[in-house]
């Protein structure tokens, strides 16, 4: 694998999102009728002691474990992750990386949660089409954005309502940080070249700023690693894969719900 796929998936990013804005318009998405509908507050979800803090994800593949999980249904295994006391969902809508797309937003965001729309946001174009299609929450990634540009996505976002998560991976990023961000996530998952190494979090989660909502992402993969982030204070979790490689995701986040109430 190259060492910065990122770089190719933000690439590919560009082309797609050129072609999209060809098939639909900024008004034709204002027109559907999830863009009007009320969002949901996965800030709210963090704070309610009642909640897991995970934020669970749907993911079919990625680029460094192939594929994950390619039979899973998407409303049954959201509905599950609702059900059982996830804070929120995340729903991978990249295709040719992840396998995802916004029909798979269409069924989650039928759930009565905040869904998070997981995607390499590069033009304003994909917030709108965010809100056209449900989501609750936008991710930024500071990687493939520069602090102007991660200000500029995040104050469209609060304009259509909507809370953003920005992801971190190292400290000189911190700079990204900006008052339209919602949460800091800190992903402990290597974008440039995949590796996973966990004291990311614990050693960024010190610099954030305080009164930010932290969220641990990637790389929890097991009841300790979960105990030990939330014993360093973050709020939320980002799990998909420890989920999603079994068999049953939808049991598997139940059984590990009643593990950690």
């Amino acid at each position: 694998m190259s060492t910065n796929i990122l770089a190719k998936i933000v690439e590919t990013k560009f082309g797609e999102v050129a072609e999209r804005k060809l098939q639909i318009s900024i008004a034709q998405l204002e027109a559907m009728p999830l863009f009007k509908q009320k969002v949901y507050s996965l800030k709210s979800n963090l704070l309610d002691t009642s909640k897991t803090g995970i934020i669970a994800e749907f993911k079919r593949q990625s680029p460094s474990k192939g594929i994950i999980n390619a039979f899973a249904n998407v409303t049954e295994v959201t509905t599950a992750y609702t059900q059982f006391g996830a804070a929120g969902v995340s729903v991978l809508t990249d295709g040719p990386y992840f396998g995802g797309s916004l029909d798979d937003l269409s069924f989650a965001v039928q759930n009565s949660i905040p869904v998070l729309r997981k995607e390499f946001i590069i033009d304003e174009f994909q917030i709108i089409e965010a809100k056209a299609y449900g989501a609750s929450v936008i991710l930024l990634i500071a990687s493939c954005l520069t602090p102007a540009e991660t200000k500029s996505f995040a104050i469209a976002a609060k304009k259509l309502g909507m809370e953003v998560l920005l992801e971190l991976h190292d400290e000189t990023e911190l700079s990204h940080i900006c008052d339209e961000v919602d949460f800091v996530g800190i992903n402990n998952r290597s974008l440039k070249s995949f590796e996973v190494n966990i004291e990311h979090s614990l050693k960024l989660k010190n610099l954030l700023p305080q009164g930010k909502l932290s969220i641990a992402e990637s790389g929890i993969y097991d009841l300790e690693t979960f105990k030990l982030l939330k014993k360093e204070g973050f709020d939320g979790f980002l799990m998909g894969e420890y989920f999603m490689k079994q068999e049953n995701p939808a049991k598997a986040f139940e059984e590990f719900s009643k593990l950690i109430k």
